[in-house]
């Protein structure tokens, strides 16, 4: 289905001053006013206050806006990196980006540029709030809207030049923040040891807890507990680094 046919189609009534105020934090965000202020009024609709769609089979979010923007982030972020450091390996480049674009990431630069104050969601107290992924799906289904009312040109100027090289400093990045579950894994070839890793969640689909238990050998070693699998993981193989005394 066409996607104009899609926005026409939600149920999204005239905003007023919410509208007004939207229009104002979009043109605030990207320097020059939307051409079409009905996706970023998508982008900005969470799931948990998702509307009945055209076809009425399904509620409509920001999920799809979410996967578009995902890629285009992540396409447009290995592209600058690429440049960035013309002498770096697959490896190299593949780690730096997911540390930019990691959903821990990409809340924390949500939250920073004001998106908590714009997006549509249900009342939720503040702590849950704080382990949700909402800003940060938010931030990826943003850029799918400034996609495709933009157009790519726009986009990757924009996102090179308001994102990349204005929220992040490369050298910190590169040095900071060491991927533990590689060094773990790393440790485990050398010392011919058998690294698992057993995952297990539970909660509701905007709320889990994700469990990773670590065994060596088919021993637990230890566990760790995140809101979301890979940080699970980092955390578990983060204690596991240091019982193990692994440097």
């Amino acid at each position: 289905m066409p996607l104009k046919s899609i926005l026409q189609g939600l149920n999204l009534a005239p905003l007023d001053e919410r509208e007004k105020f939207l229009k104002k934090s979009v043109k605030h965000l990207l320097g020059t006013k939307p051409s079409n202020l009905q996706l970023y009024r998508l982008a900005f609709l969470h799931s948990s206050a998702s509307k009945d769609s055209i076809a009425k089979s399904y509620k409509e979010s920001n999920e799809r806006l979410e996967f578009l923007g995902d890629s285009v982030l992540g396409m447009i972020t290995a592209s600058y990196l690429f440049k960035k450091f013309p002498f770096k390996d697959e490896g190299f480049l593949t780690e730096i980006r997911s540390r930019m674009v990691s959903r821990d990431s990409l809340n924390i630069l949500g939250r920073k540029i004001g998106l908590d104050k714009i997006i549509e969601h249900e009342n939720q107290n503040r702590a849950s709030l704080s382990r949700s992924s909402m800003y940060g799906d938010a931030m990826e289904a943003f850029i799918g809207a400034v996609y495709l009312d933009k157009g790519f040109a726009f986009t990757q100027k924009f996102i090179i030049k308001k994102i990349l090289t204005q929220h992040f400093d490369l050298e910190t990045v590169v040095q900071n923040n060491p991927n533990f579950k590689s060094i773990l894994i790393e440790w485990g070839q050398k010392e011919g040891k058998k690294i698992t890793f057993e995952i297990s969640e539970e909660g509701h689909h905007h709320n889990k807890e994700f469990t990773a238990v670590i065994l060596v050998d088919g021993e637990k070693l230890i566990e760790g507990k995140a809101y979301s699998k890979k940080k699970a993981e980092q955390t578990a193989s983060m204690k596991a680094c240091e019982i193990l005394a692994i440097k």
